[in-house]
């Protein structure tokens, strides 16, 4: 997978019907694939053959039998100035399934072969024009689902996450310089440095970027959040009321709902994925009921936070406090929903660790109270600034508390006089970790784990 020898070939737009598709190749035969099966069309005056970085109009032909495969658009751009700093060819096809099946078919068998799963990211990584931090971004960027996580992943794509890291390795490597000088050359006078102001700066540095990676996690990944409680307290109409639109089906016989339904709300950038559960009862002899109630439980289970919905129209009963047990200490909200009718629930010693929100989810009374103890609760309080950097990837959060980790043992010998080798056995092992999430130190199966995830063609 990590030859840069071969020519690679993959569609790189959704697969399914479009306006357009576009199959892409990467490799020193990229452009010579692309002379071998374009036909030009129409020629404007004073143009001579393909124009680097210009997109010229004509057709796809099997060289084969002259077949026309499709009419086209296509681009040539030479090394180093493209993605990946190989050639590089984008063939713009019409977005039919077929079509661009049967042009990469006929790159394939014309010398190129099948990219792998984010193998054009790689390719630009491993050519150095960016780092891993970045190519990671670039998965984030697909992946955004709403305006704050696509902030937080340019940021990282920008190489604002990269930048930071590199200024405080740097550091780390100047006093690993000295500590390495002074033990190798100890016949020699090698100046007397204090070097204790440094690693202090530097711990900080990392306490301030470790401060911000939960809040930038959940940008990136999302707040799995399940509406929890007994039958017919208004849970899917709580869904659809935060949706502002009828998603879950509604009726006043209990039970209606019988498996789990997840939808994703943008609330205030953050992406809230909404889990409506089935109503979760002591006992019920309906097979389909339990296996929704099973869902429920393991729903809840798998939560983020926990939106426990109670009838305030009623009092609570044996189911309520049944749920209450499945929280596990769990983070969540108590909604008493039905608050438009006299509210008789008595919710005083239910509970009471967690902060309670009336609604109505018929009326929308409370809605917006109920998305700022959301946040609230979310952030546990925190507010960044907007332009603030975020760490938002949980690999990344993993090596810099090792990173921390090592940087305050090292602090640690340092203040007890040890010998300078001691200190920058932690030192080194500090500046590792930072350099994992940049690609300048790799473990083995890094590459592969990362790039994994990605989908073909990008």
């Amino acid at each position: 997978m990590y030859s840069l020898d071969d020519t690679i070939a993959a569609i790189s737009t959704p697969v399914g019907e479009g306006g357009i598709g576009i199959v892409r190749l990467s490799g020193p035969e990229a452009h010579r694939i692309l002379q071998d099966i374009f036909r030009r069309g129409r020629k404007r005056p004073g143009t001579n053959g393909l124009q680097p970085y210009r997109l010229a109009y004509g057709h796809i032909v099997d060289p084969e039998n002259n077949q026309v495969l499709d009419e086209v658009l296509v681009a040539y751009m030479p090394a180093p100035w493209t993605y990946t700093r190989q050639d590089i060819v984008e063939i713009n096809c019409h977005g039919g399934i077929v079509p661009l099946r049967r042009v990469l078919e006929l790159c394939l068998r014309r010398g190129a072969r099948l990219a792998g799963p984010g193998e054009f990211t790689l390719r630009a990584f491993l050519n150095g024009r960016i780092d891993l931090a970045q190519a990671e971004a670039v998965l984030d960027i697909v992946r955004a689902k709403t305006a704050a996580s696509l902030r937080v992943a340019v940021d990282q794509l920008d190489g604002r996450l990269s930048q930071e890291i590199h200024q405080i390795r740097a550091r780390m490597v100047d006093v690993l310089s000295w500590l390495e000088a002074s033990v190798d050359f100890a016949e020699d006078e090698i100046p007397p440095r204090d070097i204790a102001p440094d690693l202090e700066e530097t711990q900080k540095s990392l306490e301030r970027l470790l401060s911000t990676a939960d809040q930038g996690i959940v940008y990136r990944q999302g707040v799995r959040t399940a509406i929890v409680g007994r039958p017919n307290v208004g849970k899917s109409s709580l869904l659809n009321a935060l949706l502002r639109t009828s998603r879950a089906i509604v009726t006043p016989i209990p039970g209606t709902t019988r498996d789990t339904l997840e939808e994703t709300l943008n609330l205030q950038g953050i992406p809230l994925v909404l889990v409506d559960t089935a109503g979760i009862t002591a006992q019920t002899k309906d097979v389909v009921e339990q296996l929704g109630i099973e869902r429920s439980r393991a729903a809840l289970a798998q939560a983020d936070l926990a939106l426990v919905v109670v009838d305030g129209s009623e009092p609570l009963t044996a189911a309520d406090h049944d749920i209450a047990t499945l929280l596990n200490n769990k983070p969540g909200l108590l909604v008493i929903n039905k608050c438009d009718l006299p509210v008789v629930v008595d919710v005083d010693k239910f509970l009471p660790v967690l902060p309670r929100v009336y609604v109505s989810a018929l009326t929308g009374e409370g809605l917006d109270t109920l998305e700022s103890a959301i946040v609230e609760t979310v952030f546990s309080g925190q507010v960044l600034a907007s332009d603030a950097l975020l760490v938002s990837n949980p690999r990344h959060k993993d090596a810099l508390q090792r990173a921390l980790d090592h940087l305050v043992a090292a602090r640690q010998t340092q203040a007890r006089g040890l010998p300078a080798d001691f200190v920058a056995i932690d030192l080194t092992a500090a500046a590792n970790a930072l350099g994992e999430i940049t690609g300048e130190t790799l473990r083995e199966d890094l590459l592969e784990t990362i790039f994994s995830n990605f989908c073909i063609g990008k």
